[in-house]
């Protein structure tokens, strides 16, 4: 790195200035404390009984829901889709182990 000494004291002076007004926007922000709080990103606390009000009306709305589904004898909908039966299990299992038997085969010349 070629920085000379002018130019390193030039950059020590603007870092001082730099700190000194930081310093000073931050006492006068110190001020507000309640735009503070908030551009925090924190929760605000919630009373319970808002908290209630809310949980009752979630409740309500997955009752609209849930009373608009049809329900069948099993409870959770149409027949399972997909899976794989027995003898298509044994199949593929043939199948990987005639690839292994191949694969070592070819990896013994």
């Amino acid at each position: 790195m070629d920085i000379s000494v002018h130019a390193l004291q030039e950059a020590v002076s603007i870092r001082r200035q730099i700190d000194t007004l930081q310093k000073r926007l931050s006492s006068i922000l110190a001020g507000s404390r309640a735009s503070s709080a908030t551009a925090k990103g924190g929760r605000r606390p919630m009373p319970a009984a808002t908290r209630a009000k809310l949980r009752a009306a979630a409740r309500a709305r997955w009752a609209r829901i849930k009373a608009g589904q049809k329900t069948t004898a099993k409870g959770f909908g149409a027949k399972k889709k997909g899976g794989i039966t027995p003898a298509g299990r044994k199949r593929l299992s043939q199948l990987m182990k005639a690839r292994w038997a191949a694969r070592r085969k070819g990896a013994g010349r």
